[in-house]
């Protein structure tokens, strides 16, 4: 099948990218942006254009007016070149219409004729930057206006269903309407530059591959937090939580990066073959291991900062996670006896996502520091934000008398590769699904063999009335429960709870 876009022999077809949802914030903020990007680095040629489709009253004129401000507003100063984004801008045009009634879908069938000059427009790409519960409804609209053809493509975005039963739902409307090769499943997380590193940085370097299994690493610990509360999304975050909005696509993905055997080969499908793997390899939980191996939490007011309860779009008692930790099993040769720390949380200190691996102490301590301590065990970390870069720490000699080991840090930072600018993730997932490479986007196994394993969690949150939930305050590093979830193998995060004056903070709720 040919790129979309791309004829035979190289010539530029009439293409047009679809935004449903183009009044929303993701739009303005991430799609336009990334999709100036892409023109700018003269990754979109032609006679392309850029519809967007919701109900707010813009027309082509006015719409341009206003997503050339946003452009000012979300594109880096340096990026911007005023001619570019005008004629970038020229490009884009608007259809007022509701994604939700079937009636408006002629309309935007005739839209695309007059903008592709062509009775039958295949060159199609579909984006849903909508609410999730229309995931379901567009693509049997789509069908029915017969905008689903062969050459067509459609990007989803998270949460890509609300448990198994919805995700089962979901990829069999899909599955009546496209081929599984054009459907595809965004998570902005593996568009991310850190994140593929990770599999160079095993796969490229030889010296890593005979250490990275149960006989030399003790622990792995994920974390992905935010210093900021829910914003303005109180109205869908009590709806989903943590688990659904973290855990169950982007933490998870990095623990896939992270254990993945090899790929055969390094293309779409072997790739999430492997990433399918992991999934059905972690160990399931059952009812008895939910309060031992999972902690949930949910942020309390802290001087100016209000609690979870008190945002707008939450209601008074809610039980909605804001925090999540949880440890995990990968039941295969390589992985046996380790276990994955994983955890996320709103209101945290900092943010920061990296993924640390606790290497084993070495066989025989030589060494005692002189506080009498001995070395700590090496520790590598693979930050993806901010500072995105690799951390490896080893044990050296403090200079002077005696043999006092002090833990030093080999680092490298992507932003010591000086002018080589690191890809926005949006740009570079639509450009991989305008150039047909599904590499980095989420399969329909593996959104099933991932809901298969959290479904159960969830369920019993929704139905068990005494399973825990813990305050922390905001600003803190979570639950204290959280830190407990380590202490049968003697490890900590590398951001533990410590030095608290008030431990009463951190009771249930």
């Amino acid at each position: 099948m040919p790129l979309l876009g791309w004829g035979e022999g190289g010539s530029m077809k009439q293409f047009a990218m679809i935004i449903f949802g183009a009044s929303g914030d993701l739009t303005k903020r991430k799609l336009m942006p990334a999709l100036y990007s892409l023109y700018k680095a003269n990754r979109l040629k032609g006679d392309f254009s850029v519809l967007g489709v919701s109900r707010t009253d813009y027309n082509d004129e006015t719409y341009r007016s206003y997503i050339s401000e946003e452009l000012h507003r979300f594109v880096k100063a340096e990026e911007q070149d005023e001619a570019l984004m005008q004629s970038f801008v020229s490009h884009v045009f608007y259809l007022a219409m509701d994604p939700a009634e079937e009636e408006g879908y002629p309309r935007l069938r005739s839209r695309l004729q007059e903008l592709t000059h062509s009775d039958n427009p295949s060159d199609l790409l579909f984006y849903l930057s909508t609410p999730p519960l229309l995931y379901g409804v567009i693509p049997q609209f789509l069908k029915s206006a017969q905008l689903n053809t062969p050459e067509s493509r459609i990007i989803v975005e998270k949460p890509f269903g609300y448990s198994l039963e919805s995700a089962l739902e979901l990829n069999k409307i899909y599955a009546s309407v496209f081929e599984e090769r054009q459907v595809y499943r965004i998570d902005h997380f593996l568009g991310k530059e850190t994140a593929q590193n990770i599999l160079a940085f095993r796969f490229a370097n030889g010296i890593f591959e005979p250490l990275w299994n149960r006989n030399y690493i003790d622990y792995v610990e994920i974390t992905a937090v935010e210093n900021l509360g829910i914003e303005s999304r109180g109205g869908f975050y009590d709806t989903a939580g943590a688990l659904r909005d973290m855990v169950q696509n982007h933490l998870i993905q990095l623990v896939a990066l992270t254990a993945m055997e090899p790929p055969t080969m390094f293309n779409a499908d072997h790739f999430r073959n492997e990433v399918v793997k992991v999934y059905n390899s972690l160990k399931p939980l059952t009812a008895v291991d939910f309060d031992e191996h999972i902690v949930r939490g949910q942020y309390t007011a802290a001087g100016d900062k209000k609690a979870y309860r008190e945002e707008k779009g939450v209601a008074p008692g809610s039980r909605t996670e804001t925090y999540v930790a949880m440890k995990l099993k990968i039941d295969n040769w390589r992985w046996g006896g380790v276990p994955f720390y994983i955890r996320t949380g709103k209101q945290m200190p900092t943010k920061v996502t990296e993924i640390v691996v606790h290497f084993k102490e070495t066989p025989q301590q030589m060494f005692t520091r002189a506080d009498g301590t001995h070395p700590r065990p090496n520790k590598l970390i693979l930050r993806l934000q901010p500072n995105e870069g690799i951390v490896l720490k080893i044990g050296m000699k403090v200079p002077g008398a005696g043999f006092d080991v002090k833990q030093v840090s080999m680092d490298f930072s992507y932003d010591r590769l000086g002018d080589m600018p690191i890809t926005d993730a949006y740009a570079r997932l639509i450009d991989d699904c305008i150039q047909g490479d599904a590499t980095l986007f989420t399969r329909s196994d593996a959104v099933e063999a991932s809901w298969k394993f959290f479904d159960p969690i969830l369920q019993y949150w929704n139905t068990t009335l005494e399973a825990p939930l813990y305050g922390y305050p905001a600003g803190t590093w979570g639950p204290l429960a959280g830190d407990k979830l380590m202490t049968d193998h003697q490890a900590e995060w590398t951001n533990p709870c410590k030095n608290l004056t008030n431990t009463d903070l951190y009771c249930e709720l």
